[in-house]
């Protein structure tokens, strides 16, 4: 899977800079207060005390910012995902679990840190490369859980793989995409469990 992205989301600088990491931890706070699209590299900069010329030394945009900030919360995302699959007793189990994880997970989000929230929805609406790189592998990890159930015999063989793969996730994009998510609220929990449900009945052999 090739990630296509019309924004690139690069940092300058050594990653683990500490100054790096002080303007992020600024930039968090910043649009945690006046939101993502609200705050500028110069309202960043005055608040650290820098220049802007110096921030730019380390980000050379306010997207790449955005996108570290980023990346930080769809690392924790994935981790959570991870951690639920491991602990599944079999395929089936593995996907509930995955399903249900992603979902509760990005929800957790929206009502905790708003703000964050937000600038997942900036960064998936408008494709940034952090959130491309998030969905890869999540699916990447949906692929495992496949095959796994492909070898046990708990799910079909005949439709290819990847095709497989695509459509799961096409399934459980309204659960997992901040951009559609909001609209789904009401119908949670029961549309995730509901639509799994689906998924897995089509699997069967």
């Amino acid at each position: 899977m090739k990630t296509q992205s019309k924004n690139i989301a690069t940092t300058r600088g050594p990653a683990e800079h500490s100054v790096r990491d002080q303007i992020v931890k600024a930039a968090r706070e910043c649009f945690a207060h006046y939101g993502y699209d609200k705050t500028t590299v110069s309202d960043l900069a005055r608040e650290i005390g820098f220049s802007k010329a110096y921030i730019y030394r380390f980000f050379e945009s306010k997207q790449a910012i955005g996108a570290a900030i980023c990346g930080e919360c769809v690392d924790d995302l994935f981790d959570q995902a991870r951690e639920a699959v491991n602990q599944g007793e079999d395929a089936t189990d593995k996907l509930r679990r995955f399903a249900r994880t992603v979902t509760s997970a990005t929800v957790e989000l929206l009502f905790t840190d708003r703000k964050l929230y937000e600038i997942a929805v900036h960064a998936s609406s408008e494709k940034w490369e952090v959130v491309q790189a998030y969905t890869e592998r999540l699916q990447g990890l949906l692929e495992e859980i496949l095959k796994e159930g492909r070898e046990s015999g708990e799910f079909e063989r005949k439709t290819p793989l990847d095709e497989t793969r695509r459509s799961i996730f096409y399934a459980f994009k309204p659960f997992f995409d901040p951009v559609f998510l909001e609209r789904s609220l009401d119908l949670l929990p029961d549309a995730q469990t509901e639509v799994t449900g689906l998924v897995l009945r089509s699997l069967a052999p």
